[in-house]
This record gives C-alpha cells, structure tokens and sequence, in this order.
C-alpha cells in the first residue's frame, strides 16, 4: 500500500509517502511559509499522485484508542477538541477536509498521539480534583507524542534484542514530551489534558503553578484567551529569552554571554531532567533511555549536556557518538542503561495505521 502520511507539528508541517512499511519520499514546510491547508495539500498529491490512502497526525483523539477513517462526524467531533490543542489539531482539520475535497474517492485516516497513552494506570491518568469533575473520565491526563513513543519502544526492541524493555523516551522538539514504557506500554507520562504540562518547550509554559497563573489573573488582569495566547506562545524558551524559541536562537545568543539566554537553557535542561527522573521511578527496572525528536536530531551535542547529571539514574552519553548519523546508541560501552538517538518514525507508525484501519474494512 502506498500512503501517504500529513503530520502537522507545533513549527512545521511533514509529508511523507510511505509504501509497503517503507519511507520512500519526503517533504518538509515551517508553518510561516507552508500555505494554507488546500495548497499544502495540492502539492504532496502532485508530489505523490499515485496514492491508496492519506492518514493525518492528529495529536489529540480525546477517547479514541485507534485510527479511525475520517468522515463529517468524526470530523465534527474531533473539532470540539480544538481548544485542547490549539497549536495543533485546527491544521489537522483543515489538511483532512482539503484532502477530501480535493480527492474525495480517497480513504483519508486519523490517527492520535493520545491513542498510546489510553491504557495509562489510573494512578497516573487521574487529576487529584473533586470527584464529581473526574468521575465521568474526561478530565484527566491524556499525553501526548504517542506515535513517536510506539515508534521508540517497537525500535529499541528490536535493537536491544529485547521483547518489550522498560524505557524512558524523552521527545524533544518544538514540543518536549518525557514518557515511562513497559511492556510496550505507556506507565506514565510528562504531558497530560493538553500538551502543555511538562518540561518548557519552545513557547510553551510546560508545567507551572496553577496558584502562579491564577495570581496573575487576578492581579493582572488577564483573560481566559490572554491566559492561552501566553502559555502557548509566549512563554517557554521564547519567554524567557525573548527571543522566538527556536533552541538555536537560544544557543546563539547564550554563546554570547546574554544571562538570560543562559538562564533559560538552564531551565529547560533541568526541566527534561526532573521529567526523565519521575518517569525512570514509574518502572520496575531502566533498560533504555531513548531521545527522539527534531532538537535531538538537530541539535545532538546538546545531549552530552543534558544526561551529565542522570549518572544517578545509570544514564550516561559518549558526546563523540551523539554526532554520528542514524539510529544509534548514543552510550559509553558497558553503561548500565543503554541510551539511544533514534528517528521519531513517525511517517511508519501513521502509515501502520492506516494499513491497518483498511485491511479490517477490507476484511
């Protein structure tokens, strides 16, 4: 089958073909210059014209525990989720509608980052919040960066030897999501209603006192939307180094000695740290540590930097092997836990679930 995969992140927008399980075209848009919807669209399916299917990231699916193929109510429903991932699922939308009205005898699947994360334990899904707001299984932890956990943890697998390791997968892009796996399973993880609790990421807060924020609306004042546009946009590396957020304005102008540049590195690495140590806690034993994502692959010097400290958790990185090419471990010999850079995959993983939501209408 020949899919090809839409994944609109939080900074660009990535098209892949993929046939019979395997990358075999790619392409690439920041979202300032990437167009509208219709014209993203338009150029892969002039790219790519000959097609099976087209499946969309999605990154929130609220209940939803699988692909599904995409029609105007699930359309309609997965709408009324847009408050819940604003940077994200209004591009997923359109792209989805743009490709059928532009191909509409072409099968069109969604599948959710939140889809991995369904069968959290309760004990890590739940909210400590009143009874009656949680009791109906809406308002809890969601997590996010799903697709590129289930690409870690089948990919580990397979380079370890090992059925199903117990690891730690640390996505760190535009967005940085930190995620506990065992038995190919999530256990736990940094996200949760929305993608913005956890680590700072490169506009986005990640987790803050909620008794800080509502401090500033009272005394700002500040409204529900101000709130948003602040958390989502403007804070994170942006904030606090007034720069754009993009990690390597932040290195740039922290080479330069600018302390508040400085500062925020600081805040960030330290911030991924705190996350790899909560989630290493929610497993029975360490067997992998795993970075993935755009800044891992862009930027992998920075890792040496950030695992300096984890040697308490047995995690180490060899810095000359950070700057190698492809999948690899990225750990000294003989390192307790086995630390890996790999691809997100996420194209392959879109494709999986694709396949596989056809083939059933199939059978």
């Amino acid at each position: 089958m020949r899919v090809l995969t839409l994944n609109p992140g939080s900074s660009s927008l990535k098209a892949s073909l993929v046939h019979e399980g395997n990358p075999v075209g790619w392409a690439a848009w920041s979202l300032p210059e990437a167009g509208d919807d219709a014209t993203v669209v338009a150029q892969a399916l002039d790219r790519w014209s000959t097609v099976d299917a087209v499946v969309v990231r999605f990154v929130h699916g609220g209940g939803l525990t699988g692909p599904e193929r995409l029609d105007d109510a699930t359309l309609g429903a997965l709408e009324q989720l847009v408050p819940l991932a604003p940077l994200h699922q209004p591009r997923a939308l359109g792209l989805a509608r743009a490709v059928l009205r532009l191909r509409p005898s072409l099968p069109v699947v969604a599948a959710f980052d939140t889809a991995f994360h369904a069968g959290l334990p309760a004990a890590a899904a739940q909210y400590p919040l009143p009874r009656d707001w949680t009791r109906q299984g809406h308002l809890r932890r969601y997590g996010f960066h799903g697709l590129s956990c289930r690409h870690a943890a089948r990919r580990a697998a397979e380079l370890l030897s090992v059925t199903a390791p117990r690891l730690v997968c640390c996505h760190i892009g535009a967005g940085v999501s930190v995620t506990a796996i065992r038995d190919g399973r999530s256990v736990d993880t940094s996200m949760g209603f929305t993608p913005l609790e956890g680590p700072a990421m490169a506009t986005r807060s990640g987790s803050v006192d909620p008794g800080l924020l509502l401090h500033i609306m009272r005394t700002a004042p500040m409204s529900v939307e101000e709130m948003e546009d602040t958390l989502y946009h403007r804070s994170g590396l942006a904030g606090m180094s007034g720069t754009d957020g993009d990690l390597r304005s932040v290195l740039a102008l922290a080479d330069t000695g600018d302390p508040d540049a400085t500062a925020a590195l600081e805040v960030y690495l330290h911030r991924i740290r705190r996350e790899i140590g909560a989630m290493a806690v929610a497993l029975d034993r360490l067997d992998a540590i795993v970075f993935t994502g755009g800044v891992t692959a862009h930027q992998p010097e920075l890792l040496a930097r950030l695992a300096a400290p984890l040697g308490v958790l047995g995690i180490a990185v060899d810095p000359a092997r950070c700057l190698a090419e492809g999948d690899r471990v990225v750990s000294p010999d003989g390192a307790p836990v086995t630390a890996f850079v790999l691809d997100t995959g996420e194209d392959v993983e879109l494709a999986r679930d694709a396949e596989d939501v056809l083939t059933a209408v199939r059978i």
